[in-house]
């Protein structure tokens, strides 16, 4: 239509009248074919070129199409053969349903001239339908007293298709019972009904299983099924009928209550409520009715009360079986009682006791006590046991009492209590037995004294402790109990450095704690053996001893004893003597000092806290021997003052100091040169002081440069050449410094030196001290005096706990041999030098 309303008007209305015409050419003619239903997709129809006149290419050209209104295309045209095809499967049953004949009208419109064409399509049927049953089981049900005769109609099939394949007739399995009968309605329809031919019996038969087959007329024939299935129902025509004519059963009298004992059972051949069986118990005079119970519905008899042997061993039940209409059977159930062990034996506690001293003799009485059985026979045999590894035993005694005794002495310790258990046991098969419990507490002696857990203590204090301060605990254990368990502590006394040990240390008598009750000094005393003594409160009283060693740990509470140099008791300061000529690494002298403590609070380390000539000098860290650091100049002053610090390696460090006073000079006498180049004191008597002094001084050194002269003589002739003998001349400048063992050993070094000589150059309080050999505790041979150097000096400091020393540097050989010579002869005395000036 949009088409022709964009045409001219004139030509808008030819059209519209070919289009008329073209529609009363339509209805005139009409093209009609015949297919089966079921073919494929694209199956020939018919030819509608041919039909509508045309050549086939020209259904394409003329714009030939299929025109149908509200419907699924059934049909499609084929351009190149111009046949009309089958546009998809065609199903006669969906469209038509049971209509006699299937049509389908389309119309094929030639768009050219829009001509109209109608087609009438005839779907043809085909047997691809079986008849079908509603329902593919059907169950029937009749009495049992039917007539033969009797019609029951059956649910018909139904088949889809039409005509000679549609359904033509049933058939029935053949069977004795039942027939088939097959009625045509108004409509046409078959309708089957099941004829009953024989009279039925439900007890004979109850059910019957037939088929019902329904069959067409298609070419093959097709068929469909039903299942029947006949119930026969009952009618109450048989009584209940036991499986027994009487009933025996045998019961223990021990049966509990409430136990099924018999079960009865009677049957019904007839089925449903005809079939369904009560059971009842006849009222009978006498107890059965109050012994047993009958369940109405299972048959179950249970017991409801005690049976007792003793009372009644036979019982008689009657029992009646009762259908649901009222048929009803009569049968006896005898139950004989059985005789069973089930009494136990029963205790009857005569006397007890419940307490027993622990050293109680063996054979001691605990309890006296009857058992008793009441059955009889070998039932009321009783024996009585004990468990095993207790130390009781049970004495039978007469018409049935037994006494329950000890079969040794008892140990607190080991056990406080008995829980005995008595068994009673019966002959009984099986066997019945009963316990009796007696609670049997052992009172306790004092018969264990306190242990202590260890044999010995070990506790540790540090010194300078508070007063007060808790040292250490000790515990001792008593097995015992009560007050025979109560333990005290003491201490064993005796005296210490003749002081009671009670004024040190005392002990809680009842914790065993034990305080310090003065602050304690390692250096005074370093450890005490005590002994603490644990002591119960039994009767009598029972006590051990352990021993306790308390050591005193030390503590950094002593600053470094400086030993050598020693300051004069005038104030002055002593003078060491540094030849100008020495090298570097000369050993000027030696710092000694002491730590009265231990360990490394003892470790004592050596530096130069301070010298007036910086880099000049050098002390050992480990040593303290002071060493020049390089060559000594003109230009270095005589007197060089230097300040040692020596400190202890404690927490926290503890250090003293020491100024030495060095004097720079080849010889003692430029030493007195050098002192009297210095400037005069503006004091006459200071003059004369130091001039005698200067006059002593050298007669002194004089006696003790001979001295020397001839022990480097007797040296020399033995081990030196002429040329070392040259090499010695300045062994006097170079004599090292000593190292000793200990405080004992330092003092025996001061002890050498025994001349001390003021010498003064402006002031009274300076001096010169000349220590000489003193031999008053040792005896030297002769030989000894010829192999020995009186100038060789020990190795090394050692300290009290073994420290670690160092080994003293020599600058020569010759020193080195010396060294050797030393470490040979440990025990001789040295011949030492001092030279101290004022300031």
């Amino acid at each position: 239509m949009a088409v022709l309303q964009k045409l001219p008007q004139r030509r808008r209305l030819v059209l519209l009248c070919l289009l008329f015409a073209a529609l009363w050419e339509a209805a005139v003619g009409q093209i009609r074919y015949s297919v089966l239903e079921e073919i494929d997709k694209g199956s020939f129809v018919g030819n509608i070129s041919k039909d509508l006149g045309l050549q086939p290419r020209e259904l394409a050209e003329r714009g030939v199409r299929i025109v149908s209104r509200g419907r699924t295309q059934l049909f499609a045209l084929n351009p190149r053969g111009g046949s009309l095809v089958t546009a998809g499967r065609i199903d006669r049953e969906e469209l038509c349903a049971q209509s006699a004949r299937c049509l389908v009208n389309f119309n094929i419109l030639l768009e050219d001239k829009l001509n109209i064409y109608s087609v009438e399509v005839e779907i043809t049927d085909i047997n691809d339908n079986a008849p079908l049953f509603g329902v593919e089981e059907l169950e029937l049900k009749i009495s049992e007293t039917t007539t033969p005769g009797f019609r029951i109609p059956l649910k018909s099939a139904h088949d889809a298709d039409v005509g000679e394949n549609t359904l033509q007739k049933y058939e029935l399995n053949p069977n004795d019972h039942f027939s088939l009968d097959v009625r045509s309605g108004v409509d046409g329809n078959k309708y089957p009904e099941l004829v009953l031919e024989r009279a039925l019996d439900r007890e004979e038969e109850a059910f019957h299983h037939l088929v019902l087959m329904a069959l067409d007329g298609g070419d093959p024939v097709r068929s469909g099924t039903s299942r029947i299935r006949v119930v026969v129902q009952d009618v109450n025509d048989n009584a209940p009928v036991f499986t027994q004519p009487e009933y025996r059963v045998s019961v223990p009298e021990n049966m509990p209550v409430g136990t099924r004992i018999l079960t009865v059972t009677a049957t019904d051949a007839d089925e449903g409520y005809n079939a369904q069986v009560a059971y009842f118990q006849e009222k009978n005079p006498g107890e059965s009715s109050e012994v047993f119970e009958l369940k109405s519905t299972s048959g179950d008899i249970t017991i409801i009360k005690s049976l007792d042997y003793e009372d009644a061993k036979f019982h008689e039940i009657d029992i009646e079986a009762q259908d649901g209409p009222g048929l009803l059977t009569r049968m006896k159930v005898f139950v004989t009682v059985l005789d069973v062990n089930d009494n136990a034996p029963e205790f009857y506690m005569t006397s007890a006791t419940s307490s027993v001293s622990e050293n109680s003799p063996p054979g001691t009485i605990i309890a006296l006590f009857n058992v008793h059985d009441r059955d009889s026979g070998k039932n009321a045999f009783i024996t009585c046991s004990l468990p095993e590894n207790l130390p009781f035993k049970l004495e039978r005694s007469v018409d049935n009492y037994h006494r329950l005794v000890t079969t040794k002495a008892l140990d607190r310790e080991q056990f406080s209590s008995y829980n005995i258990t008595v068994t009673a046991k019966d002959g009984g098969n099986p066997s019945l037995l009963t316990e009796a419990h007696v609670l049997l507490q052992v009172a306790d002696i004092n018969d264990n004294p306190p242990t202590f857990p260890h044999s010995s203590y070990s506790a540790y204090i540090p010194e300078n402790n508070a007063r007060g301060a808790s040292i250490v605990s000790v515990t001792a254990h008593d097995p015992d109990s009560d007050d025979n368990a109560h333990v005290t502590y003491s201490l064993t006394e005796y005296t210490l450095q003749g002081v009671p040990l009670s004024s040190y240390i005392s002990i809680n008598s009842d914790t065993g704690v034990l305080y310090a009750l003065r602050s304690f000094d390692y250096e005074q005393f370093r450890d005490l053996q005590l002994w603490v003594t644990a002591r119960d409160s039994g009767t009598p009283p029972l006590s051990s001893n352990v021993s306790l060693s308390l050591f005193v740990l030390d503590q950094n509470d002593n600053t470094p004893e400086i030993l050598y140099p020693t300051l004069p008791t005038d104030g002055s300061t002593g003078v060491e003597l540094a030849p100008r000529s020495a090298e570097p690494g000369y050993l000027v002298t030696k710092v000694v000092a002491v730590d009265r403590d231990s360990g490394q609070n003892a470790w004592l380390s050596y530096r130069l806290l301070k010298a007036s000539e910086p880099g000049l000098f050098s002390v050992g860290l480990h040593t303290g021997e002071v060493r020049t650091a390089r060559a000594l100049l003109d230009r270095d002053a005589l007197k060089q003052s230097l300040v040692v610090a020596v400190q202890d390696h404690g927490q926290p460090p503890l250090s003293a100091t020491v100024t030495l006073t060095v004097a720079v000079a080849d010889s003692i006498p430029d030493v007195l040169a050098d002192l009297g180049s210095l400037e005069p004191s503006a004091n006459p008597d200071n003059l004369d002081l130091t001039l005698y002094l200067v006059v002593a001084v050298a007669a002194v050194s004089c006696v003790f440069l001979a001295f020397v002269i001839v022990l480097l003589a007797l040296r020399l002739r033995r081990w030196y050449t002429s040329r070392l003998l040259q090499a010695s001349g300045g062994g006097l400048t170079r004599v090292p410094a000593s190292h000793f063992v200990g405080v004992d050993g330092v003092q025996a070094f001061l002890q050498t030196y025994s001349h001390e000589v003021s010498l003064t150059a402006d002031s009274r309080k300076s001096h010169l001290i000349f220590p000489q050999p003193n031999y008053a505790d040792t005896l030297i041979s002769q030989e000894s005096c010829e192999k020995k150097d009186f100038l060789s000096t020990p190795q090394s400091l050692l300290e009290d706990k073994g420290e670690e020393t160092f080994p003293q540097q020599r600058a020569s050989k010759s020193d080195s041999e010396e060294l050797e010579l030393l470490r040979s002869s440990p025990s001789q005395s040295t011949s030492f030098v001092t030279y101290e000036l004022g300031p």
